[in-house]
């Protein structure tokens, strides 16, 4: 409740921020310096492929100790953390000085001074190198349920530098301020977060030396990692290789109008995440208890709450999402409908995947290494054939085909087989009911739209307000009663929801 508490805190504040400086960098910066950084950014995502897995699954080994409070295996696993984390930094430094040697033939056609292009490259790059050599304590703190103090220090370091970005890119124009902005507020916040882990772990060792008898002792940690390091790279390209594939297929300023897209969807899965912060360790918690029964009923209400907060945002944004850009930034800036469709389907998948992945993590299922092979292969497959003759339709295709065959087929019935060792069949004759209560929902939602809400002309943002309100009242009158008839996860979730609202009320009273 607190992480949660916490992250709607910021969400609130940032969400605002985010887009009130997004319309002035376009505007006083232009679409191609944008899309310029987007690019960078996404290749040094690509660079940041060395280190994942190694949170994920730390997050695994953490999560038993830190239930019995072992505070000496604690300290040796941040040591063998802290190892493989300098090693990972020295190799994405030396990668990354490598692919930039090429950067005058990759931005070839761009506008934008080399000059610039090297000096936020290598800004972004030194800021990701901060987390290897001297911040790698902070996954302590997001394994311990205390992820809300990363929240709060990372954030507010972000809206000040978001607001002193915009102000200065209104009144100076310069590439070179917003970039040296983004890495001064980088060591600002590395400083700040290690004082905090300090003050919360004082028994830690900060500093602490990794022998080899340590990575003797955690030889499964070390197979975890690399297990988990082919299923993290299958999630970098889903979400982190479609700038790339825009900017090689089409063009840089398209970088820049899928980025508006992309920075929405963004903002409201920051939201709905800030409202189960911290559950993915709580789950670790959950497991480490080994209570089947809970397990199970748990896992439903999750499933069920997400679907109804993704089921509610998705269909608020294929109605919302196009007046809004057009309000906010311009006609011009609106993408083709089916890209929209596309983006939304992607969007529901990535919020009900999120129960599975938790529960997937927590008791250790990395073993299936060919799935995210298999994911990637038909994710890039997809999206260079068909982004070479739909755009950013085709390239959202390939990431939707990849989701549909790994994330909804595969991935649930090996966590049923393999974690909660129970009948394939149970997850589907729950989930079905779900899906069927959504897509039933959306279709009562559409016939009321189109005959008693006919599409008008939205051109300012209280008419997108006004139009806004009535579709999520229909939203939520009509599928919330639909969910709770159907789903027995739901009814438990709302039961939970009140029990939890009538406590805070005698507390509050109290």
């Amino acid at each position: 409740m607190k992480n949660a508490k916490i992250g709607l805190l910021f969400y609130s504040i940032i969400v605002f921020v985010h887009f009130f400086s997004r319309k002035y960098f376009l505007q006083y910066l232009g679409d191609e310096f944008i899309g310029v950084t987007t690019t960078l950014r996404s290749i040094l995502s690509f660079l940041n492929l060395a280190e994942l897995g190694v949170g994920t699954a730390v997050g695994f080994a953490l999560y038993k100790p830190l239930f019995n409070d072992n505070r000496d295996e604690l300290n040796k696993i941040i040591s063998l953390v802290g190892f493989i984390y300098k090693k990972i930094g020295y190799f994405i430094l030396i990668t990354g000085a490598l692919v930039s040697l090429f950067f005058p033939i990759i931005f070839d056609n761009t506008e934008i001074n080399l000059s610039i292009i090297y000096f936020g490259f290598y800004s972004f790059l030194i800021a990701a190198l901060l987390t290897y050599f001297y911040n790698y304590h902070l996954i302590l703190l997001e394994a311990d349920q205390k992820a809300y103090v990363v929240t709060s220090y990372f954030q507010s370091a972000n809206i000040v530098r978001l607001l002193l970005q915009t102000i200065l890119a209104i009144y100076t124009q310069s590439f070179f301020v917003w970039i040296f902005l983004e890495l001064i507020f980088s060591f600002i916040f590395s400083i700040i977060i290690r004082k905090k882990v300090k003050q919360t772990y004082p028994w830690l060792i900060l500093n602490s030396k990794s022998t080899k008898d340590i990575l003797n002792e955690f030889k499964t940690l070390t197979k975890k990692i690399k297990q988990t390091f082919i299923h993290k790279i299958s999630a970098f390209v889903l979400t982190s290789t479609d700038q790339l594939l825009i900017f090689s297929l089409i063009s840089v300023k398209s970088v820049a109008f899928f980025g508006n897209y992309q920075l929405i969807f963004n903002q409201i899965n920051s939201l709905l995440n800030s409202f189960f912060k911290g559950s993915g360790a709580s789950i670790g918690n959950l497991v480490a208890e080994n209570n089947r029964d809970n397990i199970d009923k748990i896992f439903w209400e999750l499933m069920a709450i997400r679907y109804f907060i993704g089921g509610i945002v998705s269909i608020g944004i294929f109605y919302l999402l196009e007046p809004f850009i057009s309000v906010w930034l311009g006609e011009k800036y609106v993408l083709n409908r089916f890209v929209l469709i596309l983006m939304v389907i992607n969007f529901l998948i990535s919020q009900i995947r999120v129960p599975v992945e938790n529960f997937k993590n927590a008791y250790g299922l990395f073993s299936d290494t060919w799935a995210p092979a298999v994911e990637i292969i038909v994710n890039l497959g997809i999206s260079l054939v068909f982004g070479r003759l739909w755009g950013i339709a085709g390239i959202m295709l390939g990431t939707l085909v990849s989701l549909s065959i790994i994330v909804i087929l595969w991935k649930p019935f090996f966590l049923y087989r393999a974690g909660f060792k129970r009948n394939f069949l149970d997850y589907w004759k729950h989930n079905l009911k779900l899906l069927l209560s959504l897509f039933l929902s959306f279709y009562i939602i559409d016939f009321c739209t189109k005959t008693f809400m006919p599409k008008i002309s939205i051109s300012n943002f209280y008419e997108l307000v006004i139009f806004a309100i009535k579709i999520s009242i229909c939203v939520i009158v009509i599928y919330t009663p639909i969910l709770y008839l159907f789903n027995k996860g739901f009814r438990d979730a709302t039961q939970r929801f009140l029990v939890i609202i009538k406590n805070l009320n005698k507390s509050w009273k109290k």
